[in-house]
């Protein structure tokens, strides 16, 4: 599991239930939960993280699969990127395969899970905007058989944290059957960790659009005034096409809301400009929500 030797106090727990794991978690609160382990082994290994213990969730099935619940999706938390980037959940999901499938080289889609995705809430998570713009809702395990729901948004915000003992058990998804994009930039040729990516999701049934940005902010940004102002441009009757005019201008309103001028001085002086690297970063997020609104509609 990792290339530093443990501390010889170090204890490791395989339940084979989520409320095992809760227990364990509850009787050794030093304990870290670990399922694909991508990210808190590599933050072992370059000695950032030194755990009392580890709770494997890798035996604990009811978390490695899906089900489908009153035009939901119940996603297990253990899901792995690699599975959930299959045909099959493809046409479930749209958007969060597409996301899985981009999230890095085999071995990190083969171990990497998208409850792990959700808790380590890393900024260039592939996962995290689709997440967000589907507005799913996470179902958090607790002591004594304890579950609660809240929105996913509420965890990657910081605005509801996990407390001890508790585990990310099931993501809710509704399953919109419309269509669903994700599309994102990195830094080099082939898999590698966003610099910037977009979410889009097309909802007719409450002919509304909604967009998260992510990679550009510690968690990913919904522009709301610009899902807004597109989806009144839709025709949801008809053929739903914008012409190219609105969609560049689409583009330009979501980057410019999560990458804004600097605030102007308070002694009313010129407002310093972006500088060119938020430059670039801005005129990326904005050929990613055109393309991916153009993919949607088309």
């Amino acid at each position: 599991m990792t290339t530093h030797a443990p501390h010889a106090s170090q204890s490791v727990t395989l339940p084979a239930s989520l409320d095992e794991a809760v227990a364990a978690l509850t009787a050794m609160p030093a304990a870290v939960p670990v399922a694909g382990g991508t990210d808190l082994m590599a933050a072992v290994n370059a000695g950032l993280l030194r755990p009392a213990g580890l709770v494997g969730l890798g035996r604990i099935s009811e978390i490695r699969g899906w089900q489908y619940l009153d035009g939901h999706a119940l996603l297990g938390a253990g899901l792995t990127l690699a599975r959930m980037g299959r045909p099959d959940f493809a046409a479930l999901i749209p958007g969060l395969a597409a996301a899985a499938r981009a999230a890095g080289p085999p071995q990190i889609r083969n171990a990497g899970t998208l409850g792990g995705n959700i808790v380590t809430s890393a900024p260039t998570g592939d996962t995290l905007p689709v997440l967000a713009a589907l507005e799913a809702t996470v179902i958090i395990a607790g002591p004594g058989g304890a579950r609660r729901e809240i929105p996913v948004s509420h965890l990657l915000t910081g605005r509801e944290m996990l407390s001890p003992g508790e585990l990310v058990g099931f993501v809710r998804v509704p399953l919109l059957h419309a269509p669903q994009t994700f599309l994102k930039a990195t830094g080099r040729t082939g898999p590698g960790r966003a610099t910037a990516s977009v979410a889009l999701v097309l909802d007719p049934a409450r002919r509304s659009v909604r967009c998260a940005v992510g990679a550009v902010a510690a968690m990913p940004l919904r522009p709301l005034e610009a899902e807004q102002w597109v989806a009144s441009l839709i025709d949801w009757d008809g053929e739903r096409g914008l012409v190219p005019e609105a969609l560049a201008a689409f583009g330009d309103y979501v980057a410019a809301a999560c990458i804004p001028d600097p605030v102007p001085p308070q002694d009313g002086s010129e407002p310093a400009a972006l500088p060119p690297a938020a430059l670039h970063l801005r005129r990326t997020v904005a050929a990613l929500a055109r393309r991916a609104l153009g993919r949607a509609l088309s």
